[in-house]
């Protein structure tokens, strides 16, 4: 039996990292893209603000890549590329992006580490520790809606795979990489202050 995870083309345990931990741009992406889908599983339609804002941050990382493929092949080289232009909509894109990739791992971590809570609990606990501090007044309302829209835990678990230890195994190695990938991405952004003013 196939499971969510089987059915994904690049995951985040598949996203190459350099000896140096510089994190390749496309398979990031291609991985970034499947996480997506997972909201999907969600079943709410109060979550497609959440899609919305992951896919276009996706694109305009995806158009820099396009644009400048070899300078550009890992995100890090990606954002020191920009910072030496007026411009930076793809360091902004990755910044906005992995505080929504942060926010989904912090909401599975919860959800993996407490199995009888609920996810409308895990989800909403994870929005206050991540995404809440950067949303104002007129975003907060619209994603504690999309909290409290989540499926009965469950539910949710039945749509990731009929066999559930084999889920539970491949969430946990699924989201100790997205982890990993997101601590990287943060301390990189944080010990060169790129995302000053984005």
């Amino acid at each position: 039996m196939s499971t969510f995870f089987d059915e994904m083309p690049k995951s985040f345990t598949d996203v190459k990292l350099s000896p140096e931990n510089k994190i390749d741009t496309a398979d990031f992406l291609e991985a970034s893209e499947q996480l997506v889908k997972l909201f999907d599983l969600l079943g709410s339609t109060a979550f497609v603000v959440v899609q919305n804002d992951m896919t276009g941050n996706i694109k305009k990382i995806r158009t820099k890549l396009l644009e400048d493929p070899i300078n550009c092949s890992a995100l890090q080289d990606l954002v020191l590329v920009e910072s030496t232009t007026k411009t930076k909509t793809a360091t902004q894109g990755l910044l906005w992006l992995s505080r929504g990739l942060q926010f989904t791992a912090q909401a599975m971590r919860e959800t993996l580490d407490q199995p009888t809570k609920e996810l409308t609990s895990t989800f909403t606990d994870a929005y206050g520790k991540t995404l809440s501090k950067y949303h104002g007044i007129l975003v907060k309302p619209v994603f504690k809606l999309a909290m409290k829209a989540c499926p009965y835990r469950k539910d949710f678990f039945a749509k990731l795979g009929a066999d559930q230890i084999k889920v539970n195994e491949q969430l946990s190695v699924w989201l100790k990489s997205l982890e990993h990938i997101v601590q990287i991405i943060f301390d990189f952004f944080t010990s060169g202050n790129y995302g000053k003013g984005l």
